[in-house]
């Protein structure tokens, strides 16, 4: 998968990711779809991404986004079932990819 592809899917899930959380307070029906959709769309991009040729530092945050990722799709099967785990679930999980952002950039 090319690095713009990458990013295009990332940019539209994170878009699904925000509706969707944002929709659930509302309590529509198919927001639980559309987290569910975006946190899916984030989990294939950082799966994806090659490690190959990535030093340890580099390794190490992007298993903090492979973890922040299944995070969210943990949150997701909550929004399902009508927790409100949710919250917690999509906290930890922006927390991790907000400090991996950081991070990688600070070399």
């Amino acid at each position: 998968m090319s690095k713009q592809l990458r990013s295009i899917i990332f940019n539209f899930s994170a878009l699904l990711l925000l509706f969707g959380a944002v929709l659930f307070i509302t309590k529509l029906f198919f927001a639980p779809y559309l987290f569910a959709l975006g946190a899916a769309g984030i989990a294939i991009v950082h799966l994806t991404t090659p490690t190959k040729d990535m030093d340890f530092r580099t390794r190490r945050l992007q298993i903090f986004n492979v973890i922040a990722s299944l995070l969210l799709i943990v949150a997701s099967s909550f929004m399902f079932m009508n927790r409100n785990e949710w919250i917690l679930c999509m906290t930890i999980a922006a927390l991790l990819l907000l400090y991996s952002a950081f991070m990688s950039h600070k070399k």
